[in-house]
């Protein structure tokens, strides 16, 4: 049964490894240690019984959240799983009293695009040559209040 778990250390591998397949230039494990000790990150993790299979995650600045990344393993996509996660995040930030959320997304993500328009996020900008330095990325707010 999939389920969505605030991430905890015991989830640190299972994460790390959704990571290294999701991504070109996925982060490091020390990147993920360091988010489990940051009091600005919030990340969430999706499992299936004891196998991470998605996660997503955010810093949660004063009244803002800047969305850092989602994830969900190839077998587990095009079932809803994304969206759930993004939902998680924005629920979060509602009960938190945020006031908006961010994010950068590859202008080639036409999937995360689709996702994150279908959940209420617009277009307030471009980032040029954001990713490695060859792709450009936008910028999507959504108003929580």
């Amino acid at each position: 049964m999939v389920e969505i778990k605030e991430f905890k250390r015991e989830h640190l591998d299972g994460i790390c490894e959704v990571e290294k397949i999701c991504f070109e230039k996925p982060w490091s494990r020390r990147s993920f240690e360091e988010e489990l000790e940051n009091p600005l990150a919030r990340y969430f993790v999706m499992t299936d019984g004891d196998k991470v299979t998605g996660y997503a995650g955010m810093w949660h600045i004063i009244d803002e959240g800047d969305i850092t990344n989602i994830a969900v393993l190839p077998e587990y996509r095009n079932k809803g799983f994304g969206g759930t996660l993004l939902e998680k995040l924005i629920s979060y930030g509602i009960e938190n009293g945020l006031s908006f959320l961010t994010l950068e997304v590859r202008v080639s993500n036409t999937a995360a695009i689709n996702l994150y328009r279908k959940n209420g996020f617009y277009e307030v900008g471009l980032r040029k040559k954001y990713y490695e330095g060859r792709e450009d990325a936008l910028l999507f707010r959504r108003d929580l209040i």
